[in-house]
């Protein structure tokens, strides 16, 4: 079974990284600004939101530091991975600050010795279920997103309304099911990994055979259902509850086998071309301006202090999975190499 995260787990992590020897001095925030705004710009990779927010996000930060601009470069987490690791192979580094959607990329990027050591100041803040996740010293969750089973509520009646995972594979909704594809979507894949953890590969299996629609972001199935091709998919809160708030037909339910909580970390860049802008922006995704810019956003924020997004429960609420780095890192691959034999692309 994948792991749940209980009350008591989120506890007993507060307390054991409490008891932690304190960590070696940090850079002064306010010198570091300083710097920056010399260096005057920063490039965000990220894929763990809308471009639209993302444009906002950067916005917002210049708004906080005014004089430091924010180049926003938003695609997919496998998109953005491989952007990172043509400018490795060419010695042609744009990107000052790395947010993917898929945590394997960042053990493998500390390897390359791609990642910038730096322990944001900020990183105290960080809520239970967060805490001690990642590796504080090169990556830390900057944002979560919680991974929920979406639905048409125009054209699936109360009765039907789907209730766990396993729905997605009951023969009454062939032709009618939406997915991403793990190949691009990072927290699309880390679900794949945690399906496959719960239910083995004959899961996908059975999946195939209710010839769902693939796209490719963990976005793209609650486009479908808004497009009225598919009633029944996989989506992040987030998007969820915005095409709510815009009236459009989509309703999402928390399954009864657990909600997937995935993690969206942030680093810099070691050969970042603005290293003291890029750390000052890790800093800032850290901070309560961030965390309420998320919650505009519907996206789930990390620090304990943010405040509850609107139509959500909290996660103290949820039966939660949530699969370890090491996990990832090793999974994401083969399931990539499994859902292409098994759907074809």
């Amino acid at each position: 079974m994948s792991r749940i995260i209980t009350r008591r787990a989120a506890v007993a992590g507060v307390a054991a990284a409490a008891s932690l020897p304190a960590r070696r001095a940090r850079a002064d925030v306010a010198a570091l600004e300083e710097a920056a705004r010399k260096e005057g710009s920063l490039t965000w990779y990220t894929a763990q939101m809308s471009g639209e927010a993302a444009e906002d996000m950067g916005r917002t930060f210049t708004r906080k530091y005014p004089g430091i601009s924010v180049t926003v470069i938003r695609t997919t987490g496998q998109v953005a991975y491989q952007r990172v690791l043509q400018e490795l192979k060419n010695s042609t580094p744009q990107c000052d600050v790395f947010c993917s959607t898929d945590l394997s990329h960042y053990p493998a990027l500390k390897a390359r010795n791609a990642l910038a050591k730096y322990s944001p100041q900020n990183a105290g803040a960080l809520a239970p279920p967060f805490v001690g996740f990642g590796d504080p010293d090169y990556y830390i969750p900057a944002t979560a997103s919680l991974q929920i089973m979406v639905y048409h509520t125009g054209n699936v009646h109360p009765e039907d309304v789907p209730r766990n995972w396993t729905d997605l594979i009951d023969p009454k909704w062939k032709n009618r099911v939406a997915v991403a594809h793990p190949a691009f979507s990072g927290y699309f894949g880390t679900w794949v990994l945690a399906m496959r953890k719960l239910y083995g590969w004959e899961f996908f299996e059975k999946l195939a055979k209710n010839n769902p629609r693939i796209g490719r972001s963990g976005n793209d199935p609650i486009a479908m259902l808004n497009a009225g091709e598919s009633l029944i998919g996989t989506g992040p809160v987030s998007t969820s509850v915005q095409n709510i708030e815009k009236g459009n037909p989509i309703g999402f339910i928390y399954p009864t086998d657990g909600t997937l909580l995935c993690f969206g970390p942030g680093s810099v860049m070691s050969a970042a071309p603005h290293p003291n802008a890029a750390r000052l922006f890790l800093e800032w995704l850290l901070s309560e301006d961030y965390a309420r810019a998320c919650v505009k956003w519907h996206l789930e924020p990390v620090r304990a202090d943010a405040p509850q997004m609107q139509g959500t429960k909290p996660l103290s609420e949820l039966k939660l999975l949530r699969l370890t780095p090491a996990e990832i890192a090793k999974g994401i691959p083969e399931v990539i190499e499994q859902w292409r034999d098994t759907f074809g692309s």
